[in-house]
């Protein structure tokens, strides 16, 4: 295995995991946001408040993208597992 494979591969990786991840973070991102402009604007500073929206829009983030996220993570397993004799040599 050369150095440009493992660079390659680290860099499928990666970008794998951004994509993946991305929609749950950015979805959880501009909740957390739209929440703290609300507790800014009302003066309400109840802790708990930040929570439960952020948790309930990453998980129907989740579940709305849940299927997407899946079949990239098969699709790189696949080119992974397809590309491992060649890994090895």
């Amino acid at each position: 295995m050369t150095d440009a494979t493992v660079v390659t591969l680290a860099r499928d990786a990666v970008l794998t995991i951004l994509l993946v991840a991305g929609p749950a973070l950015l979805i959880g991102m501009l909740v957390g946001l739209l929440v703290s402009i609300f507790q800014a604007t009302t003066q309400i500073q109840e802790q708990t408040l930040t929570f439960i929206p952020k948790i309930v829009a990453v998980l129907v983030s989740i579940v709305i993208f849940g299927p997407w996220m899946i079949r990239h993570l098969v699709d790189f397993a696949d080119r992974l597992l397809a590309n491992l004799p060649s890994f090895i040599m």
